[in-house]
């Protein structure tokens, strides 16, 4: 009775995605198909929950050969019933499937890691003993990272979509997908696309099975699998339904529906099938996953490369992607979609911070929002990880409710927070603001699961004082191909145009390459200066521009998308880095470098410590930083040297692929799917190893 009077209010709030979740008929990149070009799968499975509905297995099983169907039986091990040592072999030479469905039907088998482990033991033994390859938890419970210490080829403990059930986080697809372990092994899960039989008849009171038919076609329509899963205990096969049963008349229309409507067109499959053709048909690198993963950036999304390279990779191999991120640039505020990701953008971005109270105070207004926001959507969705990006590291915080739930959390580290501080605001090393910032720092580290850094000389330090070196990754601000592609140059007004793309903060050293940039022009009259990005120093760079003389040839032309940024830079001569080295500068890896070479473009920088360890003369001219006269120099040089500016130009085309995303994007799915696994210390050894043949 309280399910549905839950219900009632649940199918009001969710009937955008219940029973069609439009979003979950999107096919997988790699899918090929199903076997013969058959237009969809239907497969069929029955969860065996006490005594009644062990006493109707053999008349379904009857039911269902008559129509010419086969389907999988999953039985509870220990609970009111014991299974007939007769019955899983008849079951098999008649063409059906035995699954195993949990270990007892009480709703406690994840309640802790340790005793899962000991359940899990048991099971495996029933797997073996009845032959079986699937599993189903039940009260369709999920925590599919613990998965892997069963010795199974698939799972069906999810569905696409169901706010009915007492976790109603949907996977949001109608296809197969791949759960991996670290190991390369893993299974494949297999949710339910139409609604279950309790949920149906019982919760929601329907009479008839026009739900199930509208959803049938519907997952026709769009090639996916039809996987229905009901229980026999609530099969009235004669005289008056009870008040948890429905007539099995309901269940033999569905067949023939089916049958009539769609003879020829479907793949009649039992899961075991379908688990042995995805495995067979998709290669393992390009199998589909399904995790679901939030992400958090004080940042302007469709600004920051970093943030989009990761959440578009996990969306187009199939994840659940969303964003909590500052609004700016043409992304409003509220929800939108970009590329297969959902972004929210919470608070708009200033960045006209003079004062660091200024900026602690937006940054704590958006922790409290993003906090607000996570938590509200991992009530809904239960996040497998959460994928926070600093500045500030503080920001970790945002997501202590999906880490009390169980969700893996990563730090990943832009930029050195106490180091950037002191450039910022001018504070000594010492002092009492960036000693707590490295308190935070530890801190923040110690909260997460892994940490990501975005150098190799940020690494070494980071380990030294605030995370043990296992827990920390590197992952560089790689140039993505898909944004970044060699694009065609259609500017042809005779300008010679330097660009910059970037934030204007101190350490990038704007000014000195306006002041270099004054000196060429007056040898190169035909030459433009191009800033792209903001920040609250524009004004002094302006009246640096005006002062020098140049203010009509150095143009600040505001923000833009990246993929605005690679058309410019597809149309820009020559690019320039002029960090300083005495500052937080001297150890930023600047993304914009790589960002020149793959549109073709030479670039100056300065021969700061971080640049000096990832290049050389070969792919880019160095300066010496804070000379002003060797910058001016430099950008006259390549302005005239035809050769220099090709073999800087070609030797970039190589750089880049040899150091592009799509080489390191392999590293990053593998954390990402390492992370949420849970392998018991017991299982080592040869058990593990044993779990980890992909049957």
């Amino acid at each position: 009775m309280m399910r549905q009077k839950r219900a009632e209010s649940r199918r009001a709030t969710h009937a955008d995605v219940w029973p069609i979740d439009p979003r979950a008929a999107r096919i997988p990149q790699a899918w090929p198909g199903w076997p013969q070009k058959k237009r969809f799968a239907f497969v069929l499975t029955h969860d065996v929950e006490g005594t009644r509905g062990l006493s109707r297995v053999e008349r379904l099983m009857a039911l269902e050969a008559k129509h010419g169907f086969r389907s999988c039986f999953n039985f509870v091990p220990e609970w009111e019933y014991r299974v007939p040592d007769s019955l899983p072999p008849k079951l098999e030479e008649s063409g059906f499937e035995v699954g195993v469905h949990g270990l007892k039907h009480d709703g406690k088998l994840y309640n802790s890691k340790a005793q899962f482990a000991e359940n899990a033991l048991r099971i495996n033994e029933y797997l073996k003993a009845w032959k079986s390859f699937g599993f189903r938890s039940p009260l369709m419970q999920h925590r599919l990272g613990w998965l892997h210490q069963l010795k199974i080829e698939y799972d069906c403990s999810t569905f696409d979509t169901d706010p009915f059930e007492p976790e109603p986080d949907g996977m949001g697809t109608i296809f197969p997908f791949w759960v991996p372990n670290p190991n390369g092994a893993g299974y494949v899960e297999l949710p339910y696309t139409l609604p279950q039989d309790f949920a149906l008849f019982t919760v929601l009171g329907e009479k008839n099975i026009d739900i199930w038919k509208k959803k049938l076609d519907w997952v026709a329509e769009h090639g996916g699998m039809a996987l229905l899963n009901t229980h026999p205990d609530y099969m009235c096969f004669e005289g008056q339904a009870g008040k948890d049963e429905f007539p099995i008349s309901h269940y033999e229309e569905l067949l023939t529906y089916v049958n009539e409507k769609y003879e020829g067109a479907f793949w009649a499959a039992n899961p075991l099938e379908v688990a042995r053709y995805y495995r067979a048909s998709v290669p393992l690198a390009s199998r589909n996953s399904r995790k679901k993963i939030c992400m958090v950036s004080y940042n302007s999304y469709e600004t920051d490369n970093r943030v989009r390279r990761y959440a578009e990779s996990l969306a187009n191999r199939g994840d659940h992607v969303d964003v909590i991120a500052l609004g700016g640039g043409t992304v409003p505020l509220g929800e939108s979609g970009v590329n297969g990701v959902s972004v929210f953008t919470v608070q708009l971005r200033e960045r006209d911070e003079r004062h660091k109270w200024t900026y602690a105070w937006r940054l704590l207004r958006f922790l409290i929002v993003s906090s607000i926001c996570l938590t509200r959507h991992h009530r809904k969705i239960k996040y497998d990880l959460v994928h926070v990006h600093n500045i500030p590291d503080f920001m970790v915080f945002a997501a202590w409710s999906p880490k009390l739930a169980g969700a893996k959390l990563i730090l990943d580290i832009h930029d050195i927070v106490p180091e950037l501080f002191a450039s910022k605001f001018n504070a000594s090393a010492r002092s009492v603001y960036v000693g707590f910032l490295k308190f935070v720092e530890k801190m923040s580290a110690a909260f997460v699961d892994h940490v990501i850094i975005s150098n190799h000389i940020w690494q070494k330090k980071i380990v030294s004082r605030s995370v043990p070196k296992e827990k920390c990754s590197v992952f560089l601000n790689n140039v993505d191909s898909t944004i970044f592609h060699k694009r065609e140059r259609t500017r042809k007004d005779g300008k010679f145009i330097v660009v910059f793309p970037g934030s204007y903060q101190w350490h990038q050293g704007i000014d000195i390459a306006i002041k270099a940039f004054a000196r060429l022009k007056s040898r190169l009259p035909n030459a433009e200066f191009h800033l792209y990005g903001g920040g609250r120093t524009e004004h002094d760079l302006r009246r640096l521009a005006e002062q020098l003389g140049v203010a009509d040839s150095v143009k600040f032309c505001g923000s833009l998308p990246l993929e605005g940024i690679a058309d410019v830079l597809a149309n820009a001569d020559l690019g320039v880095v002029p960090k300083r080295a005495d500052s937080f500068g001297n150890e930023a890896y600047s993304t914009k470098i790589m960002e020149f070479m793959s549109q073709g473009v030479p670039a100056i920088i300065s021969r700061t410590k971080i640049d000096s360890f990832y290049f050389n003369d070969r792919v880019v001219r160095f300066f010496e930083p804070g000379n002003v006269q060797e910058l001016s120099e430099a950008m006259w040089e390549l302005s005239q040297n035809k050769a220099m500016r090709e073999s800087l130009i070609a030797n970039g085309y190589e750089y880049v692929k040899q150091n592009s995303w799509e080489l390191r994007k392999g590293e990053y799915l593998a954390l990402i799917d390492t992370l949420p696994v849970e392998m018991a210390p017991r299982l080592s050894g040869e058990a593990a190893a044993e779990l980890n043949v992909d049957r």
